[in-house]
């Protein structure tokens, strides 16, 4: 992932010393089982361990260049730890294969950057909240189709975004149990020349649940549903940027993201505010979705195991993380800064005549005594006037004009169908609902 779009944070979790660091403690915990075992020497276990307590650098430039003789990251790893620890490295892997280190370490990985997601989970979360909270009760106009419906409140727009990324965020700790597993099997996973305690033990050890079968290599259908998981919370990302992005066009304009002082909107034109943060947001979550069927390609290996699955999880652990990182993190910036402009909502509100209160005056008329065919037609005919006039024409004066409408209606019952709070008295329950 490039820097533009990294944290520091997330990053760590993908560089080489953290991989190296992580394949050191499954090598020597694994180590300190054997011994327990009687498998190997104590003296080897405790070595390891010793040189470890040093706080040793991971020189990576020295393991990379044996890799480029042996062609094999673990062995080269492996070598060199031998030439630190000196004879008694030599205990290390016994009974091991490559996969249950990279699969381990890989598991450890992404459960560390779950962690890094959930917190940033957690703040985006607290960050709707306050906003819904502070507009729990601001009117809006709740469009379907792009079209002026019926109105809501701004508050429920952010009450209906909390509550999909609390869904998210539940997903996300289910993912994380899914992909938290250790796998200490040996070769085509069945144990033989190591004895299942060993992968207990290592498990325990970095908080990780025991693969039931490994097959050699965790099956994928694990990392499937991670990655899945994580596509779905960049869509939910996406849907709240777009959401914010068509409020700041001009011709709306109840909401924007902040504008700072100094920023620039255009090179051409000194006028412009663009949603610049929101449109980067939407890019951001195509690319964490395009990660999602190469984990789902990964699922079907041959036999026990092959390395189809190894380059992609190379590029795609370190980038849907990072990104989706990132993302959360500047959605949160957002929301917190979002500018947000009730006068304008009103104004929208007001704009077309009264038009979003034609449903309560179609159900007015059919209480009234008329069917349903003929008080739509009735209402129809008078919205379209006050459509066709862009709002210059009053539904409420319509309607107190048409003799259908007054042969069942007084002026009273008329006024009151157009009473903006009626859409509101529901609004504490679902708050209730979402947060509590």
């Amino acid at each position: 992932m490039i820097p533009r779009y990294s944290r520091p944070d997330m990053v760590k979790i993908w560089e080489p010393e953290n991989r190296f660091r992580i394949w050191f403690e499954i090598e020597a915990h694994a180590t300190d089982a054997l011994a327990k075992r009687g498998v190997v020497p104590e003296a080897a276990a405790q070595a390891l361990w010793k040189w470890w307590d040093t706080n040793p650098t991971i020189d990576v430039a020295a393991i990379d260049a044996i890799e480029a003789v042996t062609k094999h990251d673990v062995i080269a790893f492996l070598t060199w730890v031998a030439e630190q620890v000196g004879d008694e490295a030599r205990f290390m892997h016994q009974g091991m294969t490559s996969s249950d280190v990279l699969d381990t370490c890989l598991a450890v990985q992404l459960t560390q950057a779950t962690d890094l997601l959930l917190a940033d989970m957690d703040a985006l979360l607290a960050a709707i909240k306050t906003r819904a909270m502070e507009h729990k009760f601001t009117p809006t106009i709740g469009r379907s189709h792009g079209i002026h419906a019926e109105p809501v409140t701004f508050g429920m727009k952010l009450a209906q975004a909390y509550a999909e990324f609390a869904r998210g965020r539940e997903r996300l700790v289910a993912a994380r149990a899914e992909i938290a597993t250790c796998a200490i099997s040996g070769a085509v996973g069945t144990f033989a020349n190591i004895d299942p305690e060993v992968e207990a033990h290592v498990a325990a050890k970095l908080g990780l649940a025991v693969e039931p079968v490994s097959t050699q290599v965790i099956p994928r259908d694990r990392h499937a549903m991670y990655f899945a998981t994580l596509g779905v919370i960049a869509s939910s990302i996406e849907r709240l940027a777009t959401e914010v992005r068509h409020l700041q066009r001009t011709e709306v304009l109840e909401a924007e993201e902040y504008f700072s002082p100094g920023q620039k909107g255009s090179s051409a034109m000194p006028h412009k505010r663009n949603p610049v943060l929101t449109e980067n947001l939407t890019g951001l979550a195509r690319m964490v979705r395009g990660y999602v069927t190469p984990a789902l390609e990964n699922v079907a290996l041959w036999h026990e195991r092959d390395i189809s699955h190894s380059s992609v999880e190379r590029y795609i652990g370190p980038d849907a993380t990072i990104t989706l990182d990132f993302a959360l993190g500047r959605l949160t910036g957002v929301i917190d800064k979002l500018m947000i402009y009730p006068e304008r909502m009103q104004k929208n509100l007001d704009r077309m005549g009264g038009l979003v209160h034609s449903q309560r005056v179609l159900l007015a008329l059919t209480q009234a005594g008329i069917s349903r065919e003929d008080s739509y037609r009735i209402v129809q005919r008078n919205a379209m006037k006050v459509w066709e006039s862009d709002g210059a024409e009053s539904l409420m004066e319509l309607l107190k004009a048409d003799v259908d409408v007054t042969a069942k209606m007084t002026a009273s019952e008329i006024e009151d169908r157009f009473n903006l709070d009626y859409h509101f008295k529901h609004i504490d329950t679902i708050f209730d609902r979402v947060f509590g």
